[in-house]
């Protein structure tokens, strides 16, 4: 597979200035986005005063919670102790995935980093957009956080950004501490966080049996559905590794489409194509990210609308396509076309 590269995300060309060199290198070399992205960047930004959802109040406590993953972003590398302290591998990775449970994820899985798991080349920030990003670490430790399915069954109110911010800050904290304890230990530990990542979390996360990803291009878990934020740790402390789960999930995001059909955008693709040589969905970003600046969160109705997310009964016995059917049933009757829960929680008000 081939590496992406972190310029070409959306995340990384809004924060390209109009007309600085990066601006100029990177619509230089794929001129035919320049238009597009140019018009999104004349919306507001996400969370900012003239979006749908915007509050003068509330929409703050998301933007307070990216400052601060952005004020500690520093913090996710360092040296190792000089003193090495000899571990068991099947020991340590005991430890360090009840650690991790412990201090408040859900999900826990260890895999060792392939060359595409990494991006090829940084580009969310001004200081080091362009730099090859060279692989050091052999393994991935990556570790889901819960999120607030009622929060979340609010998208797009303010409410699904609130909790989505407060997630990646759990995962972020998460991720310090581990990363730290491993340091202390003698070992190479980084932490990659909220605009900080050096790798492609839901392909380390699919590779270490944390979940799959589904159409919308989100990993889903049989527990969670996409109810999660992702963490990473890269490090070079000896760990055993878990494997790939498959649980029929591409069979039934083929049969289901309910995050394509509720998204505002009309960004998730109704058929696969082939990309770097690999069948796969692929949602138009821009398209996707646009309704994002309008609303003014970061929207959330396609993990609302997912099956797995409210909850898929007896899904280790769903295998056929009668199955799926039967499932997907289950969930409209319950949920209609998705959840929707139309006032803020009482402390919102």
């Amino acid at each position: 597979m081939k590496r992406i590269d972190e310029r070409d995300t959306m995340f990384s060309r809004m924060n390209l200035e109009k007309n600085s060199k990066e601006y100029n290198d990177y619509y230089n070399k794929n001129p035919k986005r320049k238009e597009k992205d140019d018009e999104i960047r004349k919306k507001p930004q996400i969370c900012g005063e003239g979006t749908a959802t915007y509050d003068p109040i509330n929409s703050k406590i998301a933007q307070a919670n990216f400052k601060f993953l952005d004020d500690i972003k520093h913090l996710s590398e360092g040296e190792p102790a000089k003193e090495k302290i000899e571990v068991d591998s099947e020991t340590i990775t005991r430890r360090i995935k009840g650690l991790m449970k412990h201090f408040g994820a859900v999900k826990v899985g260890i895999t060792k980093m392939h060359d595409y798991h990494w991006y090829s080349n940084r580009g969310r920030h001004t200081e080091s957009y362009g730099n090859k990003v060279t692989p050091k670490d052999r393994y991935g430790i990556i570790f889901a956080v819960k999120m607030d399915k009622e929060m979340l069954n609010r998208s797009p109110q303010v409410s699904e950004i609130i909790d989505t911010s407060r997630a990646y800050v759990d995962a972020s904290i998460i991720g310090m501490q581990i990363s730290y304890f491993i340091r202390e230990l003698g070992y190479s530990a980084r932490n990659h966080m909220d605009a900080n990542y050096l790798a492609v979390l839901p392909l380390v996360a699919k590779d270490a049996g944390i979940g799959d990803i589904g159409r919308n291009g989100i990993l889903i878990t049989k527990e969670y559905g996409q109810m999660i934020r992702l963490g990473l740790i890269t490090t070079d402390i000896p760990l055993i590794e878990d494997e790939y789960e498959d649980f029929h999930l591409n069979d039934f995001c083929m049969e289901c489409d309910r995050c394509m059909r509720t998204c505002p955008g009309k960004a998730i693709p109704k058929d696969k194509k082939e990309i770097n040589g690999i069948k796969r969905w692929q949602i138009n970003q821009e398209d996707c990210y646009q309704m994002w600046r309008m609303l003014g969160t970061d929207c959330g109705i396609c993990i609302s609308s997912c099956p797995f997310s409210q909850g898929v009964e007896d899904i280790e016995s769903i295998k056929t396509r009668e199955d799926i059917e039967k499932a997907l049933k289950n969930h409209d009757e319950k949920h209609g076309i998705r959840p929707y829960i139309k006032t803020p929680p009482e402390w919102l008000k």
